[in-house]
């Protein structure tokens, strides 16, 4: 199943949600990690990587969005109030870092005045002008950025794992690949 269904998500959300969500804790740490390479041209070749990944999380980003907006999420599973309405947060919260993060790390390079290569494929244009006043800033909106984030993504991880072992629902289940929903819930037999 391709598309969302009115109870459960689809194979391309599922895709969306799980690749850019490795990918940016992959990156994360790649990131924390940059200052163990053995040498300049090794970090050199680290930070294109990181850059290069930074940058699918964004296009990724971009096409879940347009996937989003072609395809209905499946109802919302019966909630308190209060949680439905903390799931809206985290979930509002999630997309503008997840966008966030990587345009930063875009302004951060521009403002450097380094060149923007995707994979070594082509270059992407600045997004600022070079200002070395800028970079310190820069980096540390990055850098918090992705700690912010990192924050949110406990909150949204805790609360899936709530629902699973103390509700016992079908929230991560809806989301998890090849997971069945409970049996006798509805949507079961799809």
């Amino acid at each position: 199943m391709l598309r969302n269904d009115e109870w459960r998500w689809g194979a391309v959300a599922k895709f969306f949600h799980w690749t850019i969500a490795l990918l940016i804790l992959g990156n994360g740490v790649f990131g924390l990690l940059m200052d163990l390479a053995g040498s300049p041209m090794q970090k050199v070749g680290w930070m294109a990587l990181h850059k290069s990944i930074g940058l699918t999380v964004l296009a990724l980003f971009l096409l879940r969005v347009l996937w989003r907006g072609f395809n209905r999420p499946p109802r919302e599973l019966p909630a308190p109030r209060w949680q439905l309405w903390a799931a809206r947060l985290v979930h509002g919260m999630l997309y503008l870092l997840v966008a966030a993060l990587p345009l930063s790390g875009w302004w951060f390079n521009s403002v450097r005045g380094y060149p923007l290569q995707y994979f070594k494929l082509f270059n992407l244009p600045a997004i600022a002008a070079k200002d070395t006043e800028l970079r310190r800033l820069a980096h540390e909106v990055h850098e918090y950025l992705f700690w912010i984030l990192l924050l949110v993504l406990l909150a949204h991880v805790g609360a899936a794992l709530k629902h699973h072992v103390f509700d016992n629902d079908d929230v991560l289940r809806r989301m998890w690949p090849f997971a069945r929903l409970k049996a006798g819930s509805k949507g079961d037999n799809r």
